[in-house]
């Protein structure tokens, strides 16, 4: 590679309908493409990107993952080519084999290929994304990041159900957790802003977007969190449910006719902020619909915020002392009514929102936005494609 030329780390996302494309510096941060192919698998598949500002919308040849990711990079510069190093690719579950991120080899596809029952609806959109990269770029090395890998730290107490054993040792049902790249990159993060070694921090970080989760975070470590063997265990989402009792699904299954398949489905996309609102699972439409009037937007928001502050205190009281609250996701970083709702049920933790940082989202006091006498609350942007591409660098190095 020319030295003129500044490294870069593909990173992939792929997911059941779409891919996600990014050149990124692991230096810098610094995006030097991006695109997004929405419909992939149907022939109405189309592929958007951006670099410097300015964006195109193409029509690949072919349909499939190989072919729109060969549309991707066909797509680039000789330049930007030249500067590859790496694929990183975002894996959504590791299972109990992987801790850390791993250069992808056919050890690690076999194993992700028999992972894929513990999460059917992703795992293989992601083989099928690295399977593809590697046919078309053979010679660069591929790593896999896995959503779930930094919460294998969790101990048996946090991460076991009350269930019976067989179901651990012979079925693996066991709370995994998920978004553990975005906790991971926002905790040491929120470390540098508090001038504190990440090591010396007992931290709640909250992710908060279309999925949403709580972390607890010890001397850098996830010891507990809120998801559990699915993204749908936890906090109140843009189309899930969260907790439930699952006695509801044999009491709802005779009633409304449906098997209970048809059940999970209606708690993984109909629910959640979506279905207490039944307006839509866009917080910020659902803010206008409720200063507009609408009580059901307003009970959204009210039991999205109190499930929040709940998981908060509950993370909190596994960690025996807490030093910051951290918010991050689309919602978290964006949303200081969210964040002022949440904040206002926290003083028992020594929680104090300053109110103008809060409007402020934390810009000019380095990302906090509590009170001078409260335990320090922070927005942190997450950015898990820098971790990605920090990860492929570091293991193909």
């Amino acid at each position: 590679m020319s030295t003129d030329v500044p490294p870069s780390v593909l990173v992939l996302n792929c997911g059941s309908s779409s891919v996600k494309f990014a050149l990124v510096d692991p230096n810098t941060g610094r995006r030097q493409v991006s695109a997004l192919a929405e419909r992939v698998g149907s022939p109405d598949c189309e592929v958007r990107l951006s670099r410097d500002g300015q964006h195109q919308t193409s029509t690949p040849a072919g349909t499939s993952p190989h072919a729109v990711i060969e549309h991707l990079l066909d797509a680039l510069t000789e330049s930007e080519r030249a500067g590859l190093v790496g694929v990183g690719h975002r894996v959504v579950h590791g299972g109990t084999r992987f801790a850390a991120s791993a250069v992808i080899d056919d050890d690690v596809l076999s194993v992700l290929d028999g992972l894929i029952d513990l999460a059917p609806l992703h795992l293989p959109a992601n083989l099928d994304g690295i399977r593809a990269a590697q046919a078309v770029l053979p010679d660069l090395g591929q790593v896999a990041v896995f959503d779930t890998a930094f919460h294998q730290s969790m101990s048996p107490a946090a991460y076991r159900y009350a269930v019976p054993a067989d179901w651990y040792h012979e079925h693996q049902v066991r709370r995994y957790g998920f978004h553990g790249t975005s906790h991971r990159y926002v905790n040491a993060r929120a470390a540098e802003l508090l001038d504190s070694p990440v090591e010396s921090l007992r931290m709640v970080t909250v992710h908060l977007g279309n999925g949403c989760s709580a972390a607890a975070i010890r001397d850098g470590r996830s010891v507990d969190t809120t998801m559990g063997l699915t993204p749908l265990e936890g906090l109140v989402m843009g189309t899930r449910s969260g907790d439930i009792d699952p006695a509801v699904l044999g009491y709802l299954a005779p009633r409304l006719g449906l098997d209970l398949a048809a059940l999970i489905n209606v708690l993984n996309t109909r629910s959640g902020l979506l279905g207490l609102s039944g307006i839509s699972n866009d917080l910020r439409t659902i803010i206008n619909a409720a200063q507009a009037g609408s009580a059901d937007a307003e009970l959204a928001i009210e039991v999205f915020c109190h499930r929040v502050a709940k998981a908060i205190a509950a993370m909190a009281a596994t960690l025996g002392r807490l030093d910051a609250v951290v918010f991050t996701g689309g919602i978290g970083e964006h949303s200081a009514e969210v964040r002022h709702r949440v904040l206002a049920g926290l003083a028992v933790l020594g929680v104090h929102e300053n109110p103008a940082a809060n409007a402020s989202h934390g810009k000019g006091s380095r990302g906090r936005i509590s009170s001078a006498n409260s335990v320090p609350v922070l927005v942190v942007p997450t950015d898990e494609e820098l971790v990605i591409a920090r990860d492929t660098v570091e293991l193909t190095r």
